[in-house]
């Protein structure tokens, strides 16, 4: 379901009848971790249901980059000092949001596959070629 920025891919399966696999929710947390510290928490598995459903409807099977998972406060404080776009209490601090990019749909195809889930946050970053989901309330903007 996901590669990373140093080439690193995961594939997994992890929720079985109703069940959350935990080994595979380890190996999600820690492939989400903040990849400039290391740090890494429990995502909220409300964001990984949301980017699974948006996937599958997307009918794809090439992986989401994971540009950003968690983001540990200092991370975060340093984006902010870059970006006027990074929210300061920016749910990747707590786990519970992602920014995901397929090089063969669109953000706005990745955006409606989110939003019809119509659950959590989607944000849209066309000039930066990426989408943000997360769990918080429902809600979307374009950044």
């Amino acid at each position: 379901m996901f590669s990373g920025r140093t080439g690193e891919r995961l594939d997994t399966i992890y929720w079985i009848e109703g069940q959350y696999l935990a080994e595979a929710i380890r190996e999600i947390n820690l492939f989400m971790r903040d990849w400039r510290t290391g740090d890494a928490v429990q995502m909220d598995t409300r964001t990984i249901d949301i980017m699974a459903a948006a996937h599958n409807l997307m009918d794809v099977n090439e992986p989401y980059m994971l540009l950003s998972g968690y983001r540990s406060p200092k991370t975060n404080a340093m984006l902010r000092s870059q970006s006027g776009g990074v929210a300061r209490n920016s749910l990747h601090m707590r786990g519970q949001a992602a920014d995901l990019r397929l090089n063969s749909r669109s953000t706005s195809q990745i955006t409606r596959a989110a939003q019809s889930c119509a659950a959590g946050g989607v944000g849209r970053y066309p000039g930066s070629n990426f989408v943000h989901m997360d769990c918080g309330p429902v809600r979307t903007w374009n950044g």
